[in-house]
Formats: structure tokens, sequence, C-alpha cells
């Protein structure tokens, strides 16, 4: 066969080369006597580790190299995926790069004005990583850090859902710290800026069985429908876990126990977690955060009325 005809002459030629090297040469001579120590040697017991530990460190990082653009691609699929299903879109044996590529779009936003950023390209930011370049990012006052996140990025990018050319929801991305760790998710809100569609939490180390409960399918749909600004002035809620919102300000909220859906006010309310109030409380201070002038509100505002608009 060529291909073997070809690798063994490769093979010759690495042959050939070793042979006129001087250090391989030492190294023949030193591995020679290595063998012909007995097993009971402490200098071949050490050297036969050695390289043994060598060998295996090459193997380890020839097989990270090899695999790291398996890893990146399973990530950004894996981001995919959330995002398809935080909007809805996730359908099981339908292909999810086509799926992604047919219904979203990716937009990068300034978060002081709320405008768009058209020279970064979407596809290649990367929020996370931004929020910890001092360049890309900038430190929260902590009296306004009620998310507990300390830094953000100057930049944020969302994701548009559209259906016939038309936006029909926005996807934002949160995070913020609950009990044990910081939560990385997604908000999807109508093309109002104002009705939640749904949420999703990709990242989370809350405990399981109570915190960990913000993945939970039957959780996350008491979301849909639920208001994120307070259309009157909005006094501290009957078992909530905020204080007072005023018209225009972000009034969503966990609260303690189960929503009576017949009282006023219900509509910016949403179960608490069972056993988790520090994980709830993260919740919503994370959601309060994002959806103030820290965060989205001045881009919401821009989208706030103009539904279903051509982007």
């Amino acid at each position: 066969m060529p291909n073997e005809k070809k690798q063994c002459e490769h093979y010759a030629k690495l042959c050939a080369v070793l042979e006129k090297n001087e250090n391989y040469q030492k190294f023949k001579v030193y591995a020679e006597h290595i063998l012909a120590l007995s097993n009971n040697s402490l200098e071949k017991t050490i050297a036969i580790a050695v390289a043994l530990c060598l060998v295996c460190a090459v193997l380890v990082s020839l097989a990270a190299v090899a695999l790291k653009p398996l890893q990146i691609n399973n990530k950004e699929l894996d981001m995919k995926q959330n995002i398809l299903d935080v909007a809805g879109l996730l359908e099981e044996g339908k292909d999810i790069d086509a799926a992604f590529a047919e219904k979203i779009e990716a937009k990068i936003v300034d978060l002081e004005t709320g405008d768009y950023v058209e020279s970064i390209n979407a596809a290649d930011y990367d929020q996370r990583k931004a929020a910890k370049d001092p360049a890309q990012s900038i430190a929260i006052p902590k009296d306004k850090d009620i998310a507990h996140i300390r830094i953000k990025a100057k930049y944020a990018k969302v994701f548009l859902v559209k259906e016939a050319g038309a936006i029909k929801s926005i996807i934002l991305p949160i995070n913020g710290y609950g009990l044990w760790s910081t939560l990385y998710g997604f908000l999807s809100v109508d093309a109002d800026g104002q009705t939640v569609q749904s949420i999703n939490f990709y990242d989370q180390a809350e405990t399981p069985g109570l915190g960990g409960e913000v993945v939970n399918p039957n959780w996350r749909a008491l979301w849909k429908g639920k208001k994120i600004y307070a259309e009157t002035d909005q006094p501290s809620m009957e078992k909530g876990l905020i204080t007072e919102a005023d018209i225009g300000e972000p009034a969503l909220s966990l609260i303690k126990g189960v929503v009576d859906n017949s009282k006023p006010g219900s509509q910016y309310q949403v179960d608490g977690l069972a056993g988790a109030t520090l994980t709830s409380t993260g919740v919503t201070n994370l959601i309060r955060y994002w959806t103030s002038k820290e965060g989205f509100a001045p881009y919401l505002s821009k989208v706030r009325t103009v539904k279903g608009a051509k982007s």
C-alpha cells in the first residue's frame, strides 16, 4: 500500500536522525544501563517510575490538545441547547445548530446606553470571559451589587428569537449568587420587555432537592406570564422577599410559600423554593439586578414599546 510505504520511509528517516543525535545516544546508553540493573535496584525503580510519569504526562497533554476542539464544540452546542430551551424552541431529534441558526440572532448590547454594538462580533464574544478582563468590565458599586457578583462586563450578549422576521422574544443572560454558588442562566421575555416567557439556569451548584430545584421544569413553568416592572406603585408583598417597588421599577420576586393568583400584585410573584430561602433570595436579587438600570433596563426600555418590530 502506498500509505504504508510512506509511513515506513518517514519512520526510517526519523530513526536515522535520532541515531545522529548526541542526546539520543546518551539516552540509549543510560536506558541500557538501567535495564541491565537488578529489579531490586533503587535506581532502576526510580528511573522507570519517572519514565512512566513522563509518558503519562505526554499522553494526557496530547489528549487534551486533541480533544480541545471537540470540547469547545460541545460547550457551544450545550449553550445553544439551553438558549433554545428557554426560548421554547427545543425539539427532540431536531438539529440544534440548524434550529438555532434559523430562529435565533445574537446581538451585543451596551449595558450603559441600551444600544446595540455593531463593532463587536457577537459570535466570538464571551460575556463571562469579558467580565474577568479589567479592560472589558467595570466594578459594581457595593450598594448596588444586590446580586453579589462584584464586576460585570460592559457589554452583554442578548439573543433575539424571530418569527417571520419579527422579534418574538428576547433572551437575557443573568447571573448572581445563591447559597453556595453563582447561578448562570437566561431570562426569556416577550418583545414588550415586560412579560416573562421562561427562565433557565444552566450552571449552578445549589443544594440538590432544595436550591437545586431552580432547574425543575415545574418550577420554571411558574414564571410564564409574570411581569417584571411595576405598573403601579407596589407595596411590600405579603410573604415577599423584596421591599416595595415604585412604578416602572423591577418588582418581580420569589415569595415564601405559594402565590395566591387572586390577590393584587400576584403577577409580580413566583413561588419560592421550599426549604431554600437563601437561594430564593439570590434568584430574586439577580432578577432585580439584571432588570434594573444597572442591567438591562436601558435596553428593555427601548424595546418595550415596539413588540414585534423588525430588527
